[in-house]
């Protein structure tokens, strides 16, 4: 079991997450976070740390067909292993849903 990143992150990327990971197995994107799900050692750790509540277990219905876009884009992206700036509108985006139309595939700054 890994822990995988959702659509509530898009646009929110708040990376609270990221700090207390011990592994640092998260990667950022312009717009989102993934974590890659063969280096998460499932600690959970993350999870309450989200104020999108964007992370949730693989085992959650709600995330099996995010594992892929986690696995795929933290190949792509660089590794993230400190908190840096969320986007200063993401308190507004935190609860709309639906915001896979805005993903945006490119990489983040670490």
């Amino acid at each position: 079991m890994t822990y995988v990143v959702t659509e509530s992150c898009i646009k929110c990327k708040y990376m609270d997450c990221v700090e207390v990971c011990p592994v640092d197995c998260f990667y950022v994107g312009e717009n989102m976070l993934v974590i890659h799900p063969d280096e998460c050692i499932d600690c959970g750790v993350c999870e309450p740390e989200c104020p999108a509540e964007a992370i949730l277990p693989d085992s959650d219905d709600k995330a099996t067909q995010w594992v892929e876009l986690n696995r795929t884009y933290a190949a792509q992206w660089p590794n993230i292993s400190r908190k840096g700036e969320a986007p200063a509108d993401a308190d507004a985006w935190k609860d709309v849903p639906d915001k896979m139309k805005l993903f945006d595939p490119a990489p983040g700054k670490p």
